[in-house]
């Protein structure tokens, strides 16, 4: 089963390659999309997104922090994409408060670029074809709190709130801080189970 992978924000497609070993364990067969997630606009991506879908359709989706809210809007985009399941991993699906903090500040707003507004807002709730479950991080370490109040229940960057969108399949959170998804094989784990289930492991 092939499945492609999407990064967040500050990383290159090169930063998923670990998960995609772990899902390789699984039974899944990775492969890596990229794209310009400060200098170019999400919306830029999205759209790179949906149209290698279409050249080279893949039933599933994983995508990190920013990379959760790409996939979803080249869901959006193209309605007609072969795409079965999609997980996020820690993405600020109901906008990031760290996100807004920093895009708040003008001599950090550049450090968001194109993606401010994505970042900050979040995205619509989600009606569409494909099942969307979400892994959300439990374990509060990360430079989140160095911009922005955080709550009790995060991953040190993102908010446990922030990742529940509604019209979610499933949500499950594993020990993991934002960075540590990435590259927590028991995120990997859920992620497998939610692909071929449409459900997360309890």
């Amino acid at each position: 089963m092939r499945v492609r992978l999407v990064h967040g924000i500050w990383n290159a497609r090169t930063w998923l390659l670990p998960f995609g070993r772990h899902l390789r364990r699984h039974g899944l067969q990775p492969d890596l999309f990229g794209y310009a997630s400060v200098f170019g606009r999400p919306e830029q991506a999205a759209e790179r997104l949906a149209e290698a879908l279409r050249r080279d359709p893949v039933p599933y989706l994983v995508g990190h922090s920013l990379g959760g809210l790409v996939a979803l809007e080249a869901l959006r985009l193209d309605p007609s994409l072969p795409v079965e399941r999609v997980v996020c991993l820690g993405s600020p699906l109901r906008g990031s408060r760290v996100a807004g903090a920093v895009g708040a500040r003008p001599a950090l707003a550049p450090l968001l670029g194109g993606s401010r507004t994505l970042l900050c807002q979040g995205c619509a709730p989600w009606d569409g074809r494909a099942e969307v479950g979400v892994i959300a991080g439990s374990h509060p370490r990360g430079v989140g709190g160095w911009f922005a109040a955080m709550d009790p229940a995060s991953d040190g960057t993102v908010n446990l709130e922030e990742t529940r969108l509604p019209g979610l399949a499933d949500h499950c959170e594993v020990p993991a801080s934002h960075t540590g998804l990435a590259l927590s094989a028991e995120a990997a784990r859920q992620a497998a189970r939610f692909l071929r289930e449409g459900r997360f492991g309890r």
